[in-house]
């Protein structure tokens, strides 16, 4: 645990979520890594309370383990992990939007502004929250609770992985202009061309996280 700063923002659970999302990320917490609450809150001027309740939910999202009378350690990322997380979404989410339907002209002027929002974000968290925000308006008259209820489950699993992808500028540009052809299909009409660009924009962060992977292995910096 090296080189965190004081948080400057409101001491909640999802600000510390995500300052310590970041750090391992960027390699602050090291794979493995046990997780020192005292130290951690001291450094990130924290009280417990908020940093445990961050850890549990980073712990939902998959990116820190819990063992009794252990705590918490940080889960390595790993290609394994985003071959089988990355080959599941671009199966689920399209069946979604195909049982959605094609959305009103209200719904879609939503979506259309949601992905201006998105491509003006400036960070990697603020970039994955209208992300996924986008995402599930675009499937939400999707009757098939379940189905829903499966994909909001992986949006938490690759959270921390999207957050190396979209705090990149080129793969935020990339993935904005996938949403315009999906919202372009649907404002022809065209719903199977719609769910077709669904599926390459959910299989297209795949490529960029697998070479984010190698090229922090091989240098130990993210």
């Amino acid at each position: 645990m090296r080189n965190i700063e004081p948080l400057r923002r409101q001491n909640t659970s999802e600000t510390v979520a995500a300052a310590v999302r970041e750090m391992i990320v960027d390699g602050r917490l090291s794979p493995g890594e046990r997780i020192n609450e005292v130290r951690l809150s001291e450094a990130l001027g924290v009280s417990r309370t908020p940093l445990r309740e961050a850890l549990n939910r980073l712990a939902s999202e998959g990116a820190l383990s819990q063992a009794p009378a252990i705590g918490y350690s940080v889960r390595p990322l790993s290609v394994a992990e985003v071959d089988q997380l990355y080959d599941i979404r671009p199966l689920l989410d399209p069946e979604a939007l195909r049982l959605s339907g094609l959305p009103s002209p209200a719904r879609l002027a939503r979506l259309q502004a949601l992905n201006r929002r998105f491509a003006a974000a400036r960070d990697g968290e603020t970039a994955i929250a209208l992300d996924d925000e986008w995402h599930l308006a675009l499937i939400e008259d999707c009757p098939n609770l379940v189905l829903v209820e499966l994909i909001q489950g992986f949006m938490l699993r690759t959270r921390r992985y999207e957050l190396a992808l979209l705090r990149e500028r080129p793969n935020l540009e990339r993935s904005t202009q996938d949403h315009d052809r999906v919202l372009a299909a649907l404002e022809r009409g065209d719903l199977a061309q719609a769910c077709a660009a669904l599926k390459t924009n959910m299989q297209s962060g795949k490529t960029p996280i697998l070479a984010w992977l190698s090229t922090r292995d091989e240098t130990g910096v993210a």
